[in-house]
């Protein structure tokens, strides 16, 4: 596999274990989370763009067209972070996890709708699978999937602009942050001045997990920036079910969620779309490899 796909694998499992870590810090209100993300995360990867002694050529390229850019790609990641703090913490893991199975087929649409890109036969069928996966299990829910659908669209989105964004994983990410960084700062100022900021009240061991949040945060969103950079949307956006799925499976089996015997229809429609997608992916490798051996 390419360097591409081990990055969105990394980015993923990452992502997948993260409602262990919000569980942790669930007395922090999801606001005062996302203000600490981004004000840990800015601090963070401003330190490794100042360490790459690169900061003259990064600020360099700071154009107006660049700005806005990045902006857009802030606030849809901002929106993404907050509904799914929001989900976890209020015992919507499985909710969460539905999102993330819609998002992939997001991307997939928008790679090839607005990209151009296109797809073969047999990944056509995964995409189906998962897509009347994903139907069945909205359709059980019985109402509309709000949650699930603000998580797919935002982060598919956010993929879309880091697909055309100029700038490296760090910098780019780094001009995200920052541009969310002042509102977040005076968010956690009028909490504190209000005597309702978690940071110094609640102990230690929660203030280092709120710091911790910058890495959390911006490990697998550095690895992500990677990926998208690397490979097709349209291969991001399958691969992506690795998380949702570590997702669902810490829903039911360690928070307890109920999960209906025929919601497991949907996820396993879901699952064979991306075997068949996995399994496409490697015997056209492996055709291509033997071509290329042969001539």
């Amino acid at each position: 596999m390419t360097s591409g796909i081990w990055y969105a694998i990394g980015a993923y499992l990452l992502w997948g274990i993260l409602p262990i870590y919000w569980k942790w810090i669930s007395h922090v209100s999801a606001l005062e989370l996302i203000a600490h993300r981004i004000v840990w995360s800015c601090l963070m990867l401003g330190g490794l763009v100042v360490m790459s002694r690169q900061w003259k050529p990064f600020t360099a390229a700071l154009t107006a067209r660049v700005v806005r850019l990045y902006a857009l790609a802030a606030l849809f990641i901002a929106v993404n972070w907050f509904t799914y703090v929001w989900a976890v913490n209020t015992g919507r893991v499985l909710q969460a996890s539905l999102g993330y199975f819609i998002n992939p087929l997001i991307s997939v649409v928008l790679g090839v709708m607005v990209l151009g890109e296109r797809l073969r036969p047999f990944q056509w069928v995964a995409v189906g699978l998962a897509a009347t996966g994903v139907l069945y299990l909205t359709m059980t829910l019985g109402v509309l999937p709000w949650i699930s659908l603000t998580l797919a669209c935002s982060f598919g989105v956010y993929g879309l602009v880091k697909k055309t964004a100029p700038l490296g994983s760090v910098h780019g990410l780094a001009v995200e942050t920052a541009i969310l960084l002042l509102p977040a700062i005076g968010y956690l100022l009028l909490l504190e001045l209000a005597g309702d900021g978690a940071f110094f009240r609640t102990g230690v061991l929660s203030a280092i997990l709120i710091i911790g949040t910058g890495i959390v945060t911006a490990a697998p969103l550095l690895l992500f920036a990677s990926a998208v950079q690397r490979v097709p949307l349209s291969q991001i956006g399958l691969l992506q079910y690795i998380a949702p799925t570590m997702q669902l499976l810490l829903g039911v089996f360690l928070y307890r969620e109920p999960f209906a015997r025929t919601q497991l229809v949907g996820f396993a429609m879901v699952w064979a779309g991306l075997i068949v997608f996995g399994l496409e992916g490697f015997l056209t490798r492996s055709n291509q490899h033997l071509r290329f051996s042969d001539s």
